[in-house]
């Protein structure tokens, strides 16, 4: 009696235990076939789903994570909650990891969103008087990149050789005497009513309903070397599903895509 007990336990035991390493083996088999990409809302989530069903039929099954803000993608990326993330251009995401201390690369270029200033009050640049105020991005790269494009049409004059790096202390001609004010770069077109202009990334002014090549008093061309890439941790770049979520989105249904929906407030960089 006491010897079936005790076999019986043991019988229990194993099928739990091979119920279980079965069950993760399955686990693990379907997430091979899973790809979780971080994504700002628009453009980049209205891309990532323009191509869902070509990956589908590869095999792959997108997910898409929301991001707001320029921060948590990349550390979601780096600690392995998304597989690949897609909303900055490289120059920010070299800045972003070495201050972080995280090892993420670009697996490709898939457009620029032209950096433009705008405003509620004037229509041309030429109409901003004394002291006006301009909101800019706050954060290291876009802030240097908003402050490139007023010195590229003479609104400022800035530092020799301080490129991107550039912030408000970098100016030495300031001949309207602007006033700049830093914020995060989503909240931008939310303030554009309470400032004199303010200069907003593409996709924050899309989002808002900003029609960049009809609205932004200046805007970048499409010369930019801001592309918007696909971030992926390092040493993960050839994995099969992240190369064919590559193909997808360099493909001439996401140029046409882009160029039909978005009349030129985002170009292809492929």
């Amino acid at each position: 009696m006491k010897k079936n007990i005790i076999l019986s336990i043991l019988i229990i035991v194993l099928s739990i235990s091979v119920f279980t390493a079965c069950e993760k083996k399955e686990s693990t088999t379907e997430d091979l076939n899973i790809l979780t990409i971080g994504v700002s809302p628009v453009p980049h989530k209205e891309i990532i789903e323009c191509i869902e069903k070509d990956l589908k039929e590869e095999g792959i099954d997108i997910e898409i994570v929301e991001f707001t803000d320029y921060v948590k993608p990349n550390l979601s990326l780096a600690e392995g909650e998304i597989d690949a993330n897609f909303f900055q251009h490289e120059p920010y995401m070299n800045e972003f990891s070495t201050e972080h201390k995280i090892d993420i690369v670009s697996l490709g270029k898939i457009h620029i969103e032209p950096l433009g200033l705008y405003s509620f009050k004037y229509k041309s640049i030429e109409e901003l008087g004394e002291g006006s105020v301009v909101a800019i991005p706050n954060d290291p790269t876009n802030g240097g990149r908003a402050l490139i494009l007023l010195e590229k049409h003479n609104l400022v004059k800035l530092k020799e050789g301080v490129g991107l790096s550039a912030t408000e202390k970098d100016i030495v001609e300031n001949p309207k005497n602007l006033v700049f004010k830093p914020l995060e770069a989503a909240q931008l077109p939310r303030i554009l009513k309470d400032v004199d202009a303010a200069v907003i990334n593409g996709n924050f002014a899309i989002e808002a309903g900003l029609v960049p090549t009809k609205d932004a008093l200046i805007l970048e061309d499409k010369d930019s070397p801001y592309a918007n890439i696909i971030a992926v941790r390092k040493g993960e770049e050839k994995e099969e599903k992240l190369q064919k979520l590559l193909k997808a989105l360099q493909s001439d249904k996401v140029k046409d895509f882009i160029d039909q929906k978005y009349n030129g407030g985002v170009i292809p960089a492929f």
